[in-house]
């Protein structure tokens, strides 16, 4: 199924992300997550490219797997910072091959000391996106940062971009992680001054252990914490069940702000964890319908 149909028949979506893993061998365990994950109730799962492409051989594997074997519509990210055209016309037939119909289109981070652009490749997202639409047969996502992307001048500057990027063809954005529901609230009432008028899915990280709390600031391209959180935070970071615990709690209150303010869509970042995403889902369930 198209994601932008999901859109068109329901609100709000609720949808996961996993990421494939580092080495062939572990193919198998990621499977099984991703597995688990499926007996959820969700309404798509995507899965990521990998830091410079790392991982992209698996990432049409995994998304194959969702669609043909377990009956998940899939989202694949296809990040276009280190290839060059023909190599994305050949992806793109790879993925028509296996059934998946759905792209995220990422520019994706920029390795240090290499080539950018690549000759006969992209400097932006919103090029990816037009190849793909002219390629046809895909439903394309976007991303989007509520709090600017690092890379921009000013969230003005970026808004602008967005809007260039759904004017190439985006169907629906996925925001990046954020903690403050009214820094999502803002961006998005900036995008419909734009004029951009496509769903837009929050996407949320439970953070559940002192590492990812260490590496947010980075992960989230500048999220700004509120106060409350931060507490929250300070109190439990040496007390790992609670640290987990006032996570979860913490996105699960997110959520709930979130739909009762008509958000388009949840998208959890699951950092290929089965029982947190099941604590989540079970707590919000009722917030969504599945039938």
């Amino acid at each position: 199924m198209y994601i932008n149909e999901i859109f068109h028949s329901k609100k709000p979506v609720l949808s996961f992300e996993v990421f494939p893993p580092k080495k062939t061998e572990n193919l198998n365990k990621v499977k099984a997550t991703v597995a688990e994950l499926s007996s959820i109730n969700i309404d798509y799962m995507s899965v990521t490219y990998g830091a410079g492409g790392s991982t992209s051989k698996l990432t049409p594997e995994i998304a194959g797997y969702m669609h043909n074997d377990l009956g998940v519509t899939a989202l694949s990210h296809l990040t276009c910072v280190s290839l060059t055209r023909p190599q994305v016309k050949s992806m793109l037939s790879d993925l028509k091959d296996r059934g998946v119909r759905n792209i995220l289109a990422l520019r994706g981070d920029i390795p240090d000391g290499a080539e950018f652009p690549l000759p006969d490749g992209y400097r932006y997202a919103s090029e990816l996106t037009a190849d793909i639409k002219r390629f046809g047969g895909f439903c394309v996502g976007g991303a989007c940062y509520p709090e600017c992307h690092p890379d921009s001048d000013n969230i003005d500057k970026d808004i602008d971009n967005l809007k260039r990027k759904v004017d190439a063809g985006a169907d629906f954005l996925v925001t990046q992680m954020f903690f403050d529901n009214n820094a999502f609230y803002d961006f998005r009432d900036r995008c419909v001054k734009k004029g951009i008028h496509v769903p837009i899915t929050a996407g949320l990280m439970p953070l559940t252990s002192a590492n990812q709390v260490e590496r947010m600031c980075v992960l989230s391209g500048g999220a700004s914490m509120p106060s409350a959180f931060t507490k929250i935070l300070s109190k439990n970071i040496d007390n790992p069940e609670a640290l987990r615990q006032a996570g979860i709690a913490y996105v699960i209150n997110q959520i709930f702000e979130l739909v009762s303010n008509d958000v388009d869509g949840i998208h959890i970042y699951t950092m290929n964890n089965p029982d947190t995403a099941k604590r989540i889902v079970t707590a919000v369930d009722g917030l969504f319908d599945f039938k």
